[in-house]
């Protein structure tokens, strides 16, 4: 059974942009210099999308093409003003690496970001618009971001790391995207969300992207059982002799911006650029 406190967290995005307006007005910008925005039209989403970029500090002095990591729910990952609860501190922590990698940040559509993160409905909360979610990151925004920026556009140098909801998301998105998404974070996944992503990864082909799992055996009462059901599949639909999935459980772990956070370093490690 999902704990009630599991599901509010699921759902407040919906009411993120308001509260964040309320809690943050006085809050500084800890974005760094190497964190920009701009907007793009998402025509398969109908709307526009607010986008966020860091460039590593080399960028500027340097003539290399760069790996590039897609994640969701930009407003959480680089400044403490415009997040829910905390941010991730991506740019400080690729800063402190000297990671030789471009972050691409999408805003999630507040009370559109559960049609944007799953690829399936569920009975009670709807949703399943991932298609046209993930159409829009490869068909509009990978080619700007590839026209914009000096990248290395091969799957193996394109990335996909989300949380919750942004987790679930970014399975999906090597599922459906092989092609184009070599490498995925998986934290906190909201598998709960509908059991077609279990039959999915059943149906697939050889699933060859590297995936790291991360989630807390304190976020819910499923959530270890069902990241363990699903890395039982994905080892089935291909050896885990090839090391191309790792699993890390956080003792005490819970589901907040804290877990992402401390963690986010060892899975781009891990994961590679």
């Amino acid at each position: 059974m999902i704990r009630p406190q599991f599901l509010l967290l699921i759902f407040f995005f919906t009411i993120a942009k308001i509260a964040a307006q309320d809690s943050n007005q006085s809050k500084q910008s800890t974005s760094s210099k190497q964190v920009s925005t701009f907007t793009i039209e998402a025509p398969q989403l109908q709307v526009t999308k607010k986008i966020w970029v860091y460039l590593p500090e080399n960028y500027a002095t340097s003539k290399k093409k760069f790996s590039v990591i897609y994640m969701h729910d930009a407003q959480n990952l680089f400044d403490a003003k415009t997040s829910y609860s905390g941010e991730w501190n991506v740019d400080e922590k690729l800063d402190s690496l000297k990671a030789p990698v471009i972050v691409v940040g999408i805003e999630h559509g507040n009370d559109k970001r559960i049609d944007e993160l799953t690829p399936f409905k569920n009975e009670k909360y709807g949703g399943g618009k991932a298609d046209s979610y993930l159409e829009f990151i490869v068909k509009t925004l990978k080619p700007h971001i590839d026209k914009t920026y000096r990248t290395k556009t091969k799957k193996k140098n394109t990335i996909i790391i989300g949380s919750s909801l942004g987790g679930l998301n970014s399975y999906y998105a090597v599922l459906k995207y092989p092609e184009i998404f070599g490498k995925a974070g998986v934290f906190s996944p909201s598998f709960w969300y509908s059991k077609d992503i279990y039959d999915l990864t059943e149906k697939s082909k050889k699933i060859k992207s590297k995936i790291y799992f991360l989630c807390g055996d304190h976020e819910s009462d499923d959530m270890v059982s069902d990241l363990n059901k699903m890395e039982y599949l994905l080892n089935s639909n291909r050896c885990y002799c090839l090391n191309l999935n790792e699993k890390k459980i956080i003792k005490g772990g819970q589901h907040n911006e804290k877990l992402w956070r401390d963690n986010f370093v060892k899975a781009v490690l891990w994961l590679g650029y």
